[in-house]
């Protein structure tokens, strides 16, 4: 059962996007941009600056990063090859990946084949000389869960980079919907390294995004790190371009309760967190309709 009534939902949906930054009834920190470019440009250039301080220190760089929004790896390659940026002392751990029904890695070239796009549009374009060394990129798969989290847990995380769902899921956390095995709060803020099917509503919305709604292309499984990885970050910082398909869910962020429906709300917890959003995601269809009647 929801832990959230429709008139919440509605109240929270109904606010003007202008008036999220500063509304008093906020609980994570919000900053809004333009559009897809501004925001690309923001994520390149405040993971850089990370960077650079760590490079300064003569220290590592431990990240977890996320395959999207894709607006922001042309502008980070960019300036790591302009501005001669070492990325050698960074270690990044990847945030999940897609698996077909078996848990098996897709083809590099499948559109939900994070890796593969990582490798072409993260990797593949800066200069050798600077490039994350092949030891310090993380990839998940089914059979490498154990290691991934006890490489994680050797130090702390420095910055969690990443975005949301449809359902405020951060990595591949969705809510969980087994009739069955209901899940808390704590176990989700709990929640670790794992291999998973992937929600009904979560293959929906992606075979929307991509596919024409042909469902059946849309990988079944995933492996994700989990909050308790997303979450052990020194600072975390989401970011979506997405639109209508993102715009509820960073309301209920926002505004709404602590909730396993919505495992972004966990975000209300962290010391450090910032959510980005462009115009067209913080714009709510409910908030440019004030003549709509819901029957609530």
């Amino acid at each position: 059962m929801s832990s959230i009534t429709p008139q919440e939902l509605y109240a929270w949906c109904r606010i003007p996007c202008d008036e999220l930054e500063q509304h008093p009834q906020r609980k994570v920190p919000f900053r809004l941009c333009p559009d897809s470019a501004a925001m690309g440009e923001i994520m390149a250039r405040e993971l850089v600056a990370e960077i650079q301080a760590h490079n300064a220190r003569n220290e590592p760089t431990r990240a977890i990063i996320p395959c999207g929004p894709s607006c922001w790896y042309r502008p980070f390659t960019e300036l790591v090859n302009r501005e001669r940026v070492s990325l050698r002392r960074l270690v990044v751990f990847h945030m999940d990946e897609c698996l077909d029904w078996q848990g098996r890695e897709l083809p590099r070239r499948h559109p939900y084949s994070f890796r593969g796009f990582m490798e072409e549009q993260f990797y593949g374009p800066v200069d050798p000389a600077l490039a994350v060394p092949e030891e310090n990129r993380h990839w998940l798969t089914a059979s490498n869960v154990e290691a991934i989290r006890a490489a994680i847990a050797e130090a702390p995380i420095d910055l969690t980079y990443g975005g949301w769902g449809q359902d405020g899921h951060v990595a591949y956390n969705q809510a969980r919907r087994h009739p069955y095995s209901q899940v808390t709060l704590d176990d989700v803020r709990n929640s670790t390294i794992r291999v998973q099917e992937n929600n009904w509503d979560t293959i929906l919305a992606l075979a929307q995004r991509t596919f024409g709604a042909a469902y059946q292309f849309v990988p079944p499984m995933s492996v994700t790190l989990g909050m308790k990885e997303c979450l052990s970050a020194k600072k975390v910082r989401l970011f979506s371009d997405t639109g209508a398909w993102k715009a509820t869910a960073l309301r209920v962020a926002l505004f709404g309760p602590l909730t396993p429906e919505y495992p972004i709300t966990l975000l209300q917890e962290h010391p450090d967190a910032l959510i980005t959003a462009t115009r067209a995601t913080a714009t709510h269809p409910i908030s440019e309709h004030p003549e709509w009647d819901l029957g609530l």
